[in-house]
């Protein structure tokens, strides 16, 4: 009876990821608080808000529920130079030679391609991923899932659902929960994701597909007064959401519901 219960135990604290490798449970997010999303700089942060998102080069706030922000499909515009080592450079998307760009934001789709390359560029992630747990964040969120509908044409959703299960994995290795960032068409739960960051989906009509799947673990951003009012006014009540400016600035004053 005694070690029936010990691995009745196991089972409990332990989440097991693809190949029956087993890992530290994650920490969920809390409920009743509010979020603030400050990828733009670190800013001071209220007591009502108990769960914040910082970049990976920022640090963590002490008591609160931090979330790792992680280009995962793309490059930061600032890393460019760290993607055109040559031990790296193969791993950004090319298209007659040059990188392929996403025009929005200036940054270089990664080569997801192939099983090769998804396992090297994990690798990288995985060791950003570590940084992010060893410096007190409890998640990550994985930004840019949907790179392959700007890469006119050559990677395929296939290709970042399988990168995105790698992800995950060194997520949930390094202890941290995994948040799904965009393409909410898609159940990010069967890749193993455990709460979803969903930007503008009260713009687009699209916060009711990340509920569904996650329930409680989604934290809603908007930029713009009339859409998060709307989204205050049908998710508020579950789900923590917050006002800010497109650059992210600290500066700028967030509002919430």
């Amino acid at each position: 009876m005694r070690r029936l219960l010990g691995l009745l135990l196991v089972s409990v604290l332990l989440v097991p990821i693809g190949g029956g490798t087993a890992y530290a449970r994650v920490e969920p997010m809390p409920r009743g608080t509010d979020a603030d999303y400050q990828l733009g700089g670190e800013d001071s942060v209220p007591a009502h808000v108990g769960i914040v998102a910082r970049d990976r080069t920022e640090r963590s706030v002490g008591g609160k529920y931090n979330i790792c922000y992680v280009n995962g499909f793309q490059t930061q515009p600032n890393e460019k130079r760290f993607w055109q080592h040559r031990s790296h450079r193969d791993l950004v998307l090319r298209k007659n030679g040059k990188p392929v760009v996403d025009e929005n934001w200036g940054e270089w789709l990664l080569d997801i391609r192939t099983p090769a390359k998804r396992k090297r560029i994990a690798s990288i992630m995985g060791r950003w991923v570590a940084g992010c747990a060893k410096h007190g964040f409890q998640a990550v969120e994985f930004d840019n899932l949907d790179s392959y509908t700007r890469s006119r044409w050559l990677i395929e959703r296939a290709d970042a659902v399988a990168f995105a299960r790698l992800l995950v994995r060194e997520a949930h290795s390094a202890g941290l929960a995994a948040a799904q960032k965009n393409l909410a068409d898609l159940d990010g739960t069967r890749l193993g994701f455990d709460l979803a960051v969903a930007e503008s989906c009260a713009e687009f009509a699209e916060c009711w597909r990340y509920a569904r799947y996650y329930g409680s673990q989604v934290v809603m951003v908007e930029y713009r007064r009339a859409d998060f009012d709307k989204g205050c006014d049908r998710y508020g009540r579950t789900h923590p959401i917050v006002l800010r400016d497109l650059d992210l600035s600290p500066s700028y004053t967030p509002r919430f519901c």
